[in-house]
């Protein structure tokens, strides 16, 4: 299975691409996608969208995870991230990909095994489960691979629990 992990965000949305081979995980690609402050916001927008659709198009993933919103004290962020994760959903919707949100509590016990756990604890696992020499200098790179991954070991766990009950 390969899949898209997407850390929404108008200025940064951090995306990944990982396929699971057998029992392993590997990273085929990852950044970030960077829009510029001093444009309108419905360009920064559409260049989210368009580069989500290339994507896509040029990795050919069958699933995409994306992070849910965690509303912070900043409304006006969370508006920001909301509109962006829904063109991110948009351009899934378009494509025919299969959707799955995932709050960040729920990446955290995925990857980290905990739902509390530090951002440092999830990038070393992220680090662990990917085999990578060094996390990403930008956190919503990393944030996105651990989507991936919530992705992955959900699966994992919701197949083992149907296979239990066969």
């Amino acid at each position: 299975m390969r899949l898209l992990g997407i850390d929404p965000g108008v200025a940064i949305t951090g995306y990944s691409i990982v396929e699971e081979k057998k029992s392993d995980f590997h990273l085929i690609a990852s950044g970030c996608i960077r829009t510029k402050s001093d444009l309108p916001p419905e360009q920064r927008l559409e260049a989210i969208y368009d580069r989500v659709s290339e994507l896509i198009l040029e990795y050919k993933p069958q699933v995409l995870a994306i992070e849910k919103i965690f509303f912070s004290k900043n409304v006006r962020t969370a508006f920001q991230v909301g509109e962006a994760r829904g063109v991110v959903i948009l351009a899934a919707s378009k494509t025919g990909l299969a959707l799955f949100e995932y709050t960040p509590l729920q990446v955290k016990q995925a990857v980290a095994g905990y739902g509390k756990a530090e951002k440092g604890q999830v990038q070393r696992m992220v680090q662990m489960l990917l085999r990578l020499a060094e996390m990403p200098a930008v956190d919503d790179e990393a944030d996105a691979m651990a989507v991936a991954l919530c992705h992955l070991q959900t699966r994992r766990y919701q197949d083992a629990v149907k296979g239990g009950r066969s």
